[in-house]
């Protein structure tokens, strides 16, 4: 869950010289920052319960009119050098004049209260509670009646834990709030977000990510005594062993105490905050963010469902988490997109959208859904998302000899096999697995690394289509149907859809044969029939699993082939599964683990596939 601030090393984390001010009023002493053009003022502003917000305002020096204000909240720093390099990549929006706001939430940095990690929603009964939504609305209605030269409205913007804060503002919102831009909120914490993706846990990013937030009030990398966590992780063993280091960390007590799907964890998902479409939206989502790709496409559905106005907007494009907030976005890792798919969001969305709705200036030139198909690399524009004409469904299934074809199995019988061991699992990149966010850590690129590494690994399937003799458009919501066993009581399934690029690629050499993840996910197999009430797996017995892969718009081009991978193990960005039930995996012990020998089948009865929304080629 991070914005743009965790993107530079956390090692110059500087604590935030606060000017603190009496309410409604602004010292007339605030000097001019070394950030050119703007003025700065750090104050806190009070909340409706006395606790004070640390507050960092930049108003441009010389502007002929009233102002907009443009509003970050975040657990997170926002130092010279990240509010700099923001304002680089924001070029137009600096150009065409706001105040640009940013403030800590409570208990982070110099904000005074206690940080609740997805603060609950407040008890509306009593009119002395708080949450985000409370905290943003007094935070606005002190920036209106305080800042010199605002015209009165303010537009709320922000990635990840900031992107959900936007959308926290919305719930109860100030009357001067005109336009919302969340990029990357999350938006379940259980079903496909940050902590689980159905229902398997997260271990080195909620691990990490709790360290970070809640051993101090500002970010702290955990100290690992070793380069390749893959390894720190694999010597840790069973979770009930980081006890050692985080029996005091609120998040872990929490992914401790709730290992399913029960109400803390509804409570805390947008489903589960009455959301309802009260300004105009734009969510922002990136086809291989490695935190949060779930959460702004199912945080577009939910305000879709209220969006009597057409005020709710999606863009997304070939970006990892935050990847639309600096750099041109022309690639990501070693894959090229041909386009300044980054530049091209800041100039010609966010910043057209932010001057539309604050300042009622130009036009709104948007579609309902604008996302970019990567393999062509060119921006199409949707009536509906997922499309809603000209898609049909279509499945792709495993046959004999590691093949696809979406001609379905005619054999009576046929499977694939393997020996998962949580003793030597499948790393999720290549090693060595650098800490999430320390020095040279590879996690913003991950799912765009060549997947070459764990073919025709004993413990990885793989089924490859022939050589594609046309281009194959997907455009819309991909989900997989493993007709699978275990030997065990318990195991993972992670299918992973891939673009094989051809052996020779002449646009590009370094990328021939180049295996690129276009979609993947994992399911928890205790999960199978209910997220609320896991159940063991029947040993050998043949079930079907469905796993919702997410979606994308992409060109599978002419030439290409396409790769289906499925394994059991994707260490340890997903925590290992004993594979023998345990009711609350924070409490297995060593010997739970143990290696179990999985089936995928592919025959006429039980026909694994990829179902795909295939489009008309335009």
């Amino acid at each position: 869950m991070l914005t743009f601030s965790k993107y530079a090393s956390i090692s110059g984390l500087a604590i935030l010289a606060i000017l603190v001010l009496l309410p409604l009023r602004i010292s007339a002493a605030t000097a001019p920052d070394t950030l050119a053009g703007f003025r700065r003022s750090e104050v806190l502003i009070p909340m409706r319960d006395g606790v004070r917000l640390s507050t960092m305002i930049f108003t441009p020096i010389s502007h002929g009119a009233s102002l907009p204000i443009v509003l970050e909240r975040g657990p997170y720093e926002f130092g010279d050098t990240k509010i700099r390099a923001r304002f680089v990549a924001r070029k137009r929006m600096v150009e065409d004049g706001y105040i640009f706001v940013y403030q800590n939430i409570r208990g982070r940095y110099k904000s005074e209260g206690k940080f609740v990690m997805l603060r609950p929603g407040r008890d509306r009964s009593d009119p002395k509670s708080v949450d985000e939504s409370t905290d943003t609305y007094d935070t606005i209605d002190w920036l209106i009646r305080n800042l010199p030269d605002n015209n009165g409205r303010v537009g709320l913007d922000g990635t990840s834990y900031n992107g959900w804060l936007a959308i926290m503002g919305t719930i109860e919102p100030h009357p001067a709030l005109k336009a919302v831009v969340e990029k990357a909120s999350p938006a379940d914490m259980y079903i496909g977000d940050d902590f689980h993706h159905n229902g398997a846990f997260r271990l080195s990013y909620g691990f990490e990510y709790a360290f970070m937030e809640e051993a101090l009030n500002v970010d702290t990398l955990f100290p690992f005594d070793l380069f390749d966590t893959y390894e720190w992780y694999l010597r840790l063993g069973p979770l009930s062993n980081a006890k050692k280091t985080h029996a005091r960390l609120p998040s872990w007590i929490d992914f401790a105490t709730h290992p399913d799907y029960d109400q803390f964890w509804k409570t805390q998902s947008l489903a589960g905050r009455s959301l309802r479409v009260t300004v105009p939206t734009l969510h922002v989502a990136g086809w291989w963010d490695q935190e949060d790709a779930y959460g702004p496409l199912k945080a577009y559905e939910l305000f879709e469902r209220t969006d009597t106005a057409g005020w709710n907007y999606l863009v997304a494009g070939p970006w990892n988490h935050g990847g639309w907030n600096l750099g041109t976005g022309h690639r990501l890792g070693h894959v090229q997109f041909g386009d300044s798919t980054a530049s091209y969001y800041r100039d010609s969305v966010e910043a057209p959208w932010f001057a539309y709705f604050l300042k009622e200036q130009g036009k709104l030139d948007l579609p309902e859904a604008l996302t970019f198909r990567t393999g062509t690399n060119r921006w199409i524009r949707h009536i509906a998302w997922p499309p809603a004409k000209g898609a049909t469904l279509r499945n792709l299934y495993f046959r004999e000899n590691g093949s696809l074809s979406f001609a379905i199995p005619d054999t009576a019988s046929g499977f694939d096999s393997y020996v998962s061991d949580p003793a030597k699992p499948v790393p999720y990149r290549t090693r060595p697995v650098e800490s999430t966010y320390g020095p040279g850590s590879r996690w913003s690129t991950w799912l765009a690394e060549d997947q070459r590494f764990v073919h025709q690994r004993s413990d990885v399937l793989s089924w490859t289509s022939e050589t594609l003799t046309e281009d194959i458009l997907v455009s819309g919501n991909i989900s997989a149907h493993l007709f699978a066993s275990t030997s065990g009581t318990d195991c993972d399934w992670v299918v992973k859809l891939i673009d094989v690029y051809p052996g020779v690629y002449p646009d590009d050499p370094a990328m021939g044969g180049y295996q690129l993840m276009i979609a993947a996910d994992v399911l928890r197999g205790k999960y199978l029939k209910s997220f609320e009430k896991p159940r063991p797996l029947v040993p050998d017995r043949v079930e079907e699993f469905a796993i919702n892969l997410l979606g994308h718009d992409h060109c599978f081009r002419s030439g290409h082939r396409i790769m289906v991978q499925v394994q059991s193990t994707w260490f340890p960005i997903i925590d290992r599964n004993p594979q023998r039930f345990v009711g609350n995996i924070f409490e297995a012990t060593e010997a739970d683990f143990q290696p179990a020998t999985q089936h995928v089948y592919r025959s006429a009865a039980y026909p694994s596939h990829l179902q795909l929304p295939l489009m008309e080629r335009p």
